[in-house]
């Protein structure tokens, strides 16, 4: 444990924006401005707001594809992104290779194995490893994605609107998994997702809102007041 009472485990897992700034090069405008806050605990953390507020550019800084104009950005040491759209960031043909691909260490085949099927079945995929890519529906794609970031042991999550285009069945089917994910006590997640869907908000453990390149206090779907 550190002198702080965290261990250094908790300080690799967490996020830090102290005073962010971002501008396109070619713009006087700042996307990102006077954004300050930091992010740690495990849990479903949701980010609302409306389109063009700057949800996207944050991730990308949060991510380390963008960086900031002016202030200072710790990031996670062990972080994962999953794309609105999975066609983006799904590369091997069958559901086993892409989970395989994003596996982390020397492994064992038993170990590989174990970890695939148990994946493929967290995500309602079971025996699905030799399934097509192409074959998969829109949904099924995005578990798989979902799938892929967990298998890679990363401990912080970043959702870019992952349910953008599923339907309400197929939405919350994904939120149910994540939850599920999330929960477990032996490898707890940070998860922060980013949405425009005031519904979506029931699941969060907390919620915040971007308006004018900055975040609101983090606090409890149920005491959210947006407008």
């Amino acid at each position: 444990m550190s002198i702080y009472g965290q261990s250094k485990k908790d300080e690799c897992n967490k996020l830090i924006f102290e005073d962010v700034h971002f501008a396109w090069h070619d713009k006087k405008d700042f996307v990102i401005k006077n954004c300050s806050f930091s992010l740690s605990e495990p849990g479903l953390w949701m980010l609302v707001g409306e389109n063009g507020c700057g949800k996207s550019t944050l991730l990308k800084l949060i991510k380390g594809i963008l960086q900031p104009t002016y202030g200072y950005i710790k990031r996670p040491s062990n972080l994962s992104l999953v794309f609105q759209n999975p066609d983006h960031q799904i590369l091997m043909p069958t559901c086993g290779s892409e989970l395989i691909l994003n596996m982390k260490g020397d492994l064992s085949k038993r170990v590989i194995n174990y970890k695939v099927k148990h994946s493929l079945n967290s995500v309602g995929l079971e025996g699905f490893w030799k399934r097509p890519i192409h074959t998969l529906s829109g949904g099924q794609k995005q578990r798989l994605a979902i799938a892929s970031a967990f298998i890679s042991e990363s401990n912080f999550i970043l959702m870019d609107e992952p349910t953008a285009f599923l339907d309400k069945l197929s939405r919350k089917k994904i939120l149910d998994i994540i939850k599920t994910l999330i929960q477990n006590k032996t490898h707890p997640k940070t998860v922060l997702w980013i949405t425009h869907r005031l519904d979506e908000l029931v699941y969060a453990d907390k919620v915040s809102v971007m308006k004018m390149g900055k975040l609101s206090s983090w606090q409890k779907p149920n005491n959210l007041k947006y407008n």
